[in-house]
This record gives structure tokens, C-alpha cells and sequence, in this order.
């Protein structure tokens, strides 16, 4: 049976019963070949290491050492490149266990401004293959390029194939795809052949390709369940999918339907553009514990301006405020208030988040502190809590200033006079900067 193929670093593609082990036409060992290569149109897009890809890129001097994205005794890892995951070093592993394992790694602490902008410049080449774009995070989306064809004159594979190579060349990341017929399998697939990767899960190899797989490879399967599984004898996705799907239901309720249809490689949800975002926000984790309400405040409104940051580049606002606070026990705090308005404004986030703290700031030691908006949604141009009185009004013109002043000399250009304070005079509050997961979506 013939098999499709395709260069990832020319684009020459062809088929032919024996597959060639070089490109024909560059000499590249860099081919994808499959039976269904040229049918599949579900891809999901990962960036390679993101945060850790975008510094050195911009620092070259970095580019053969570890790197770790985070920061501080008691942050943990937001990110790491490859060559430090080869000493161990891992996502969200705290840091001071990520220093340990990789004593001679370069720490650097994440700057989400360059992030989000990187990011942006991705999605606006991604919008420029499809219409039907799903981010899920700051450094991943789905993409369904079915009927396509014709736009691109080549198959989705071929576009996607493009795609990665611009990506790389213009703007100095590199990504993995993983090409399926469903979401589930696409996102399978990214994370198959990383980095760099490029890897195809076909409609008829799908139930061959998941059997000898471990159950915990199902996206929703964490540690906690994973272990409930293996307690009643459940290793791999080969025996979900021979046992019975009632079965499954009555153990697990919905989670057992959906283990079952998953196990089966039957995934009909659609790559969606109305759920893009539910989540921006941004948090802090202290090098000590603060109790104090005049300590607390300051971290808070760090990151509210951070979070309005984030917000006002995205051009979005969001109609939610969630104060997230760690005791020093790790018992999580989490208080909401729904606003009249939604808002971008560092001083609204900052207001809500007090006014939500001031009742948490009951002498109890805390570990971290975060702000999150939800109910998001596209902003109009201004943000219409301007409108409710003179007082906000003001507040809102004198932040539109400040941000002008910013965007032209830096961030750094103008500080709030509350931390100024704590910048030159009052005792600082020591502490590490991690930032929260920036984008939650709403497939994970």
C-alpha cells in the first residue's frame, strides 16, 4: 500500500509503496510519512518549552545551557528547557528541588509581557490557516483545518508542516503538531514527538495505537484517580476499552463514560472559538510567610498591575475578581466577587481584591497570594466602570496616563506610590515571582 510523505524542512511531499529515508529533494532525514497523512484535518499545536524557547532566543549565550523559568526558594518551576528536563527538572517542581537536581542551571524569572506578545504573534499566524482556533493556554491550540484545501492549496499536514517551519524562522520558537481526527488524539500526538515533533494518529491504527498505552495518558486522569484505577486493577487503555462501559459508569459515574468512550478513540467534541479564555490571572509566592494586612497589599497590588497588564495587551476585560491565597499549611483560600462592570483597570482588580483580603488578613501566615478575572470577553475600547462615578472616572484616566507613559519608556517608568514605598524606604517583603497558569482552557 502506497504511504503519504512529506519533508518538514523543504515541503516536498509524495507517495510511493517504500517510504525514502531522506528527502529526494533536500537530503533532509526530517520526513513524516502515514497512510491517512493527507486525510486528517484536527491538529493541536504545542510550543516547544515556551518561556525557556523565548529567552534564548533572545539570548544566545543561553541556547547550549539549562534553563529554568521561575524563581526564589519557594517558587516552583513555570517552565524549563530540555536540557535541564534532562537532569530531572520538571514543570511546577518546586525550586528549591530544581536547583538540587540542576545546580549549574541559569534561573530567570518569567516575563509574561514578552510571553503574551510571542504568543500573540503565534495566533495571528495560526488564525491565518483557519477560523477555528481553540487556545488553551498561552502556548497551545486546537486547530481544525477541514476544507482548507483549497485555501492553501495543499493538505492540512502540508500546511501545518509550513506552518511550523515559518513559525521557527520568523519567530525563533519552535513548536510540535499532532495530527489526528480528534482533539483527544491531536493532543496525544503533540506531545509524542517533542520537540520539533510532528506526529499522525490515524482513524484505523487508533485503537492498536491506545491499547498498550497507560490509562494515565487520558487527559483528566491525575495522580489521584490514576491510583484508584490501578486499586481495582486498571493499568492500560487496552483493558477499558474490553470491559463493559457499564461497568466503568457504575465504579465511576461520568468519569467511567467518559473513560470508556475515550479508551475507544471517540472524542466528538469540536475545536470551538467561543471558550477560547476563562481564566487570566497572576500570582506570587513569598520567600517568607507575610501575615500582616500592609504586607499582603502590597504583593496584591503588584499583582493586580501585572494582571491589568495582561488584560489591557489582550485587549479583554473580565466581570469576575478571585483572591487566591496559600496558608503557610498549603490550605487554599479562594474568594470571589462578581462586579457590576467588567474591567481591565489595575485599580478596580486591586479595590475588589482588598476588599476581599481585608477579611482573609486575620493574622494568619500565608505563603502566596494571587488575582484572577474571569468572565471574559472581548473590550470595547473603555472599560465601563468609568461610567458609574467622577471618582473612578479619575482613577481610570490618571491609569490610561500611567499606561502611556510605560508603554513609550517601560514598565518601570512610573511607580504606584505604594510600592515605591516598599521599593525605597519601608521593609520589603521578600519574595519569588511565579506566574499562575496564564490561560486555563476549557478542553484540558
Amino acid at each position: 500500500m502506497a504511504q503519504d510523505w512529506l519533508c518538514r524542512d523543504c515541503l516536498e511531499s509524495g507517495a510511493g509503496a517504500m517510504v525514502p529515508d531522506r528527502c529526494p529533494a533536500c537530503g533532509s532525514p526530517r520526513l513524516r510519512s502515514h497512510d491517512e497523512l493527507f486525510a486528517l484535518s484536527i491538529a493541536h499545536v504545542d510550543c516547544d518549552a515556551f518561556y525557556a524557547s523565548v529567552e534564548k532566543r533572545d539570548d544566545p549565550s543561553l541556547r547550549d545551557k539549562p534553563l529554568i523559568i521561575g524563581g526564589g526558594v519557594r517558587g516552583v518551576v513555570s517552565t524549563c528547557c530540555y536540557i535541564a528536563r534532562q537532569s530531572g527538572v520538571r514543570s511546577a517542581m518546586p525550586m528549591f528541588k530544581a536547583r538540587d537536581l540542576c545546580p549549574d542551571a541559569v534561573i530567570i524569572k518569567p516575563d509574561m509581557a514578552k510571553y503574551v506578545e510571542v504568543s500573540r504573534r503565534i495566533r495571528q499566524h495560526m488564525e491565518a490557516l483557519t477560523p477555528l482556533v481553540e487556545p488553551i493556554s498561552i502556548d497551545e491550540a486546537f486547530l481544525d483545518l477541514t476544507g482548507t484545501e483549497r485555501v492553501h492549496k495543499a493538505p492540512p499536514a502540508l500546511t501545518l508542516a509550513r506552518f511550523a517551519r515559518t513559525i521557527e524562522q520568523e519567530i525563533g520558537v519552535t513548536i510540535s503538531v499532532g495530527l489526528s481526527h480528534n482533539k483527544f488524539l491531536a493532543k496525544v500526538g503533540s506531545d509524542l514527538d517533542k520537540p520539533r515533533g510532528f506526529a499522525v494518529i490515524g482513524k484505523a491504527e487508533t485503537l492498536d495505537f491506545l491499547a498498550p498505552q497507560p490509562i494515565s495518558l487520558i487527559f483528566g486522569v491525575g495522580k489521584v484517580f490514576y491510583e484508584t484505577l490501578k486499586k481495582d486493577g486498571y493499568y492500560t487503555i487496552g483493558q477499558l476499552q474490553r470491559e463493559d462501559p457499564s461497568r466503568l459508569m457504575r465504579l465511576y459515574g461520568e468519569s467511567g463514560a467518559r473513560l470508556a468512550r475515550l479508551a475507544q478513540g471517540d472524542d466528538s467534541r469540536r475545536v470551538s472559538i467561543d471558550g477560547e479564555m476563562k481564566t487570566i490571572s497572576s500570582e506570587t509566592t513569598f520567600n517568607r510567610d507575610l501575615a500582616t494586612l500592609d504586607e499582603l497589599s502590597t504583593e496584591l497590588l503588584k499583582c493586580s498591575e501585572r494582571l491589568s497588564e495582561r488584560l489591557k495587551s489582550r485587549n479583554v476585560v473580565g466581570d469576575t475578581v478571585t483572591l487566591k491565597l496559600k496558608t503557610a499549611g498549603f490550605r487554599l483560600r479562594s474568594r470571589a466577587r462578581h462586579l457590576m462592570m467588567p474591567t481591565q483597570l489595575a485599580n478596580v482588580l486591586y479595590e475588589t481584591g482588598m476588599s476581599l483580603l481585608q477579611r482573609e488578613a486575620d493574622g494568619t501566615p500565608f505563603r502566596l497570594i494571587g488575582i484572577g478575572v474571569s468572565g471574559i470577553e472581548a473590550a470595547d475600547g473603555s472599560d465601563p466602570t468609568d461610567l458609574l462615578e467622577p471618582l473612578v472616572a479619575r482613577k481610570a484616566a490618571a491609569e490610561r496616563a500611567m499606561d502611556i507613559v510605560r508603554n513609550r519608556f517601560g514598565q518601570t517608568a512610573l511607580v504606584r506610590g505604594k510600592l515605591y514605598k516598599n521599593r525605597s524606604g519601608a521593609p520589603p517583603a521578600p519574595m519569588s515571582e511565579e506566574e499562575a497558569e496564564d490561560l486555563e482552557g476549557n478542553t484540558r
